[in-house]
């Protein structure tokens, strides 16, 4: 008699190609599952193939801009994510397209396949805030639950590890400035979450392990302000760098300039959201909707860094051993 094998459930990743999606991938393919990763330009995806096993990932052409793309890649999927966002809007790339239409997009096309879903937001979310990225994250959190019901949406904290654009940035500069910036004195805090923690809680999600039609909030075991983390990100790397407070006009000015630039490095709206807190509400903590809650205990950015940070300190010891 001959045995029937039940085919692995198919899993469609928008954003598959990005810092989250890397590491999405490996979880769900350790667990089985047939991966289709919807980037913008498969060809720069080929990184995600030795993830998985021969054949388990599929690179697939989609735009969340354009809706049979979308369709077309959601198709026949089993669960849907949603990964793809943007610190600065830019040009048709507007936090209003990639956030809000893009989420509703998304949202439509696994009702139609009759897929679940599970959207990425982020912590500061809210159709008050007066940030533009904040208030389009908000839309589509909307979006997203009026489309679906029972979808998981996310809010993570800062995300940090080896591809991060936070502590890579500041652990680059540090390399070449004698001084970092501490935008209104540093004081701002933040929950970072482990890039490997955050995809963990996703892939529970896909395997059905949450609850749906809830968010849930993302931070790490600690909360660190501004200047803690350029404090111990200057730790990891052995570098003395004079840590000099920019006050808040000030870099509210620097953002309007810097913010025309193709790839900025500071944009306006991003002053404004640093003027928040990044942190889990307490709302989220007593109904357990964290990290800690669905049983991940998380890892702390002081056993991380030295991981991939070891870069910055190396060279460092090159260049001294150069001039020595």
């Amino acid at each position: 008699m001959t045995e029937i094998t039940e085919t692995p459930k198919l899993v469609t990743i928008f954003g598959a190609s990005g810092f989250i999606g890397r590491h999405l991938v490996r979880a769900l393919a350790k667990r089985g599952y047939r991966i289709r990763a919807a980037v913008r330009r498969p060809e720069l995806a080929g990184h995600l193939q030795p993830l998985g096993n021969v054949g388990q990932i599929m690179a697939m052409q989609a735009n969340l801009r354009y809706r049979w793309s979308v369709d077309r890649a959601v198709e026949g999927a089993d669960h849907v994510v949603n990964l793809v966002g943007t610190l600065y809007g830019s040009g048709r790339q507007s936090f209003s397209a990639v956030h809000a239409f893009g989420a509703r997009a998304v949202a439509e096309a696994a009702r139609g396949a009759g897929a679940g879903l599970t959207h990425v937001s982020a912590i500061g979310a809210s159709r008050n805030s007066p940030s533009a990225y904040a208030r389009s994250k908000a839309e589509g959190e909307r979006a997203v639950h009026e489309t679906l019901k029972d979808a998981v949406i996310f809010r993570p904290s800062i995300i940090f590890g080896p591809e991060d654009h936070f502590f890579n940035r500041f652990a680059d500069m540090a390399r070449y400035s004698p001084i970092l910036p501490l935008i209104g004195g540093g004081k701002t805090r933040f929950e970072p979450v482990y890039v490997g923690d955050v995809a963990e809680a996703l892939a529970r999600s896909v395997d059905g392990d949450l609850k749906g039609g809830r968010v849930y909030e993302l931070g790490g075991p600690e909360i660190l302000t501004f200047r803690q983390c350029m404090e111990e990100m200057l730790r990891v790397i052995e570098r003395k760098r004079l840590l000099v407070n920019v006050p808040w006009s000030i870099a509210r000015m620097q953002g309007a300039v810097l913010g025309m630039l193709p790839k900025p490095l500071l944009t306006r709206d991003q002053v404004i959201q640093l003027g928040i807190d990044n942190v889990v509400s307490a709302e989220a903590k007593k109904e357990r909707r964290t990290l800690e809650g669905i049983g991940i205990a998380g890892e702390t950015v002081g056993t991380i860094l030295p991981s991939y940070l070891w870069r910055y300190r190396v060279a460092g010891q090159f260049t001294r051993d150069l001039a020595a």
